[in-house]
C-alpha cells in the first residue's frame, strides 16, 4: 500500500493549477443518463471518484470516451458520454460501495426509464448522510420505492409527476437527484429548502444547455418544468473550490506565497476568503487567479462554524484546523454538518497539536511547532489536513491510507512538489 513521505518546513512558491470540481463533475456525469445524445464535459479532474463514476456509467451501458491531454495537469481533459444504449438499470454494490455519489444515478434512471435499482451507497465514514431524503422526495413525484437486500428498488412505470417538495433539511445530494429527476417529470416541480452550492448551480446550468426548464438557479427554491426529452450539450466543469481553499491553506501554513491559477469566480469561496482574512491570510486577485500569502508573521486564532453554502464549507473544516494548530492563540471550530468529522484530530495530536473535542466543537490551542510523525488518513478531507500539517512540521511525516487523497485531489503530491515541497509517494 502506497504512502506519502513529507519533509516539512519547506517554502512553497510558484504557480499551482486548480483542477475541475469533483463535486460538480459527478452529478453532471450522471446527468448523461437523461438523454440519448452525447454529453461532452471539459475540465474533468483525474480522480479515483471520477473513474468510479465512469465505471458505474459503463456498467449501465453508457459509452465513454476519455481524452487524456499530454500535459500532467490540464484543463483540457475531456469526456464524451453517450447513454443512447442503456441496457441495465441496476447500479451494483461492487461499484456503489466505493463512492456515495453513486446514488445520483437513481433520479436520472428512474425519470428516463421508469425503473432503477441502486445499491445503498458507501464512501467516507464521516457521519450519517441519510438517503431517505432522496427516496421520500422521489415518492412525492410518484415513485414506488422498496428496500430489499441492500438495494433501493424504484419504479415509476407511468413516469414521474411534478410536485412540491420541501426538504426537511438542506441536502446537496438530494437536491441534485431531484433536480435531475424533475427534468423529465410531467408538469411542474418545486424544490424548496434546496441546497445552493456552486456545484448545484453548475449542474442546473448544464441541464439548461441540455434543454431543461429550470428557474431560481442559485436560490433555495428551484422550479422545474418537465420536458419530454433532453438533448446533448458541451459543458465546462467549474474549478474545485475545495481545492482552492486547501492550497490557499498550504501557502498559509508554510508561510509561503503561491499563485493559484484558474480559480474562476471567487464569489463561490467568499466565506473562505473572509475566514482566512480574519486569520491573517491575504487572497489577492491576479490576472490568472489569486495570490495567497500571510499578512503578518503569525496566523491568528479565530472561531469558525461550518454551514451550508454560502457559509464556511464542512469540506474545508479539517484543513482550517491544521492551519489553526500553529496559530497565535486559541480557536473554536464547530461542525454542524456531519457528526463524525473530527476523525483527523487524534492524528494531528500525534504531531503535537493541542486539540480538545467537546461535542460538536473542537478547541484548538495554537502551538509554536508541529513535529513529523507517522499518521493515518481517515477520510478524504481529513487526509489532506495531515498533508498540510506535514508541510509545516519539523522532520518527516509519513501518511498511510492515501487512497483517500486520490479520491478527491488530482496529483496532489506532484502539484506540491512542483511548488517546492519535499514530498514523495512510495
Amino acid at each position: 500500500m502506497q504512502k506519502i513521505h513529507i519533509h516539512g518546513r519547506q517554502e512553497l512558491k510558484g504557480k499551482l493549477l486548480i483542477s475541475g470540481s469533483k463535486n460538480a463533475a459527478l452529478p453532471i456525469m450522471a446527468a448523461c443518463l437523461l438523454t440519448d445524445e452525447p454529453l461532452i464535459l471539459n475540465n474533468l479532474p483525474d480522480l479515483a471518484d471520477i473513474n468510479t463514476m465512469i465505471a458505474l456509467l459503463e456498467e449501465l451501458g453508457t459509452h465513454t470516451q476519455l481524452n487524456h491531454p499530454k500535459e500532467k495537469f490540464s484543463a483540457h481533459r475531456t469526456i464524451t458520454l453517450k447513454a443512447h444504449n442503456i441496457n441495465n438499470t441496476t447500479a451494483s454494490y461492487d461499484i456503489v460501495r466505493k463512492m456515495r455519489a453513486s446514488i445520483l444515478v437513481l433520479g436520472p434512471l428512474l425519470s428516463r426509464f421508469g425503473h432503477a435499482q441502486v445499491s445503498l451507497p458507501g464512501g467516507c465514514a464521516i457521519g450519517a448522510r441519510p438517503v431517505d431524503l432522496h427516496l421520500n422526495a422521489l415518492e412525492t413525484l410518484g415513485a414506488k420505492i422498496t428496500l430489499h437486500e441492500g438495494y433501493v428498488h424504484a419504479a415509476a412505470p407511468q413516469g414521474l409527476t411534478g410536485a412540491k417538495i420541501i426538504f426537511p433539511m438542506i441536502s446537496v445530494g438530494a437536491t441534485e437527484n431531484l433536480l435531475m429527476a424533475a427534468c423529465l417529470a410531467k408538469g411542474e416541480t418545486l424544490l424548496e429548502n434546496a441546497a445552493r452550492e456552486p456545484e448545484i448551480v453548475d449542474l442546473a446550468l448544464c441541464l439548461k444547455k441540455m434543454g431543461a426548464l429550470i428557474e431560481g438557479i442559485g436560490t433555495n427554491t428551484l422550479k422545474i418544468i418537465g420536458v419530454e426529452k433532453l438533448h446533448g450539450a458541451t459543458h465546462n466543469i467549474i474549478p474545485d473550490r475545495i481545492e482552492i481553499g486547501t492550497y490557499a491553506m498550504a501557502a498559509a501554513i508554510t508561510n509561503s506565497t503561491l499563485e493559484l491559477i484558474g480559480t474562476g469566480d471567487l464569489d463561490m469561496i467568499s466565506s473562505v476568503v473572509e475566514i482566512l482574512n480574519k486569520a491573517g491570510v491575504v487572497l489577492e486577485k491576479t490576472q490568472e487567479g489569486i495570490k495567497v500569502y500571510r499578512q503578518d508573521k503569525d496566523i491568528k486564532g479565530i472561531d469558525i462554524m461550518t454551514e451550508p453554502f454560502p457559509g464556511f464549507p464542512t469540506d474545508l473544516q479539517a484543513q482550517i484546523m491544521a492551519l489553526l494548530c500553529i496559530a497565535d492563540g486559541s480557536s473554536l471550530i464547530t461542525e454542524t454538518i456531519f457528526e463524525n468529522r473530527f476523525m483527523h484530530v487524534p492524528e494531528l495530536t500525534r504531531m503535537g497539536a493541542n486539540i480538545h473535542i467537546q461535542g460538536k466543537s473542537a478547541h484548538v490551542r495554537g502551538v509554536k511547532q508541529l513535529t513529523g510523525a507517522e499518521v493515518m488518513a481517515t477520510d478524504l478531507r481529513g487526509s489532506v489536513s495531515l498533508v498540510l500539517a506535514g508541510l509545516a512540521a519539523e522532520g518527516e511525516t509519513i501518511l498511510n491510507h492515501i487512497y483517500h487523497l486520490d479520491r478527491g485531489y488530482e496529483h496532489l503530491d506532484l502539484k506540491l512538489k512542483q511548488c517546492g515541497a519535499h514530498i514523495e509517494r512510495y
